[in-house]
């Protein structure tokens, strides 16, 4: 979900677009699309301030994932890499994500999100928790 625009005949990047994923003061969770900055890089292409992270974890599921409202372990990153999942916060909101998106997941505590494959495949991902 990358943000850019042409500027004569060029593409320029100028943002990455992040689903955040919070509880607000209720204790709801809830979606918030972040944009993340990117600055030129040269022939390397266009780079995002640095991120302190902790650790990266590397995850498979079954097809049949379908877990009901529950909170994240920790603030973390989720990167999909296949597949497609659908996220639905306790206010009943949903929202459909595939390989490529990141997810900012920072719902840690309260009501949780609910998350299932839409595709009957063992999907993978990469879990970057942070501060």
């Amino acid at each position: 979900m990358e943000s850019f625009s042409y500027r004569k005949g060029k593409v320029i990047m100028e943002e990455f677009i992040i689903t955040k994923v919070y509880s607000d003061i209720n204790g709801d969770s809830q979606f918030e699309d972040i944009r993340v900055p990117l600055n030129p890089a040269g022939t390397i292409g266009y780079l995002s301030e640095n991120y302190k992270v902790e650790s990266l974890v590397f995850r498979k599921v079954l097809p049949a994932y379908d877990y009901d409202f529950h909170t994240a372990p920790a603030k973390q990153f989720i990167i999909l890499l296949d597949g497609k999942i659908e996220i639905e916060t306790s206010l009943g909101e949903k929202r459909v994500f595939t390989g490529g998106d990141v997810l900012q997941m920072e719902d840690t505590t309260g009501k949780g999100h609910k998350t299932k494959n839409l595709e009957m495949i063992e999907r993978k991902s990469v879990f970057i928790t942070f501060e």
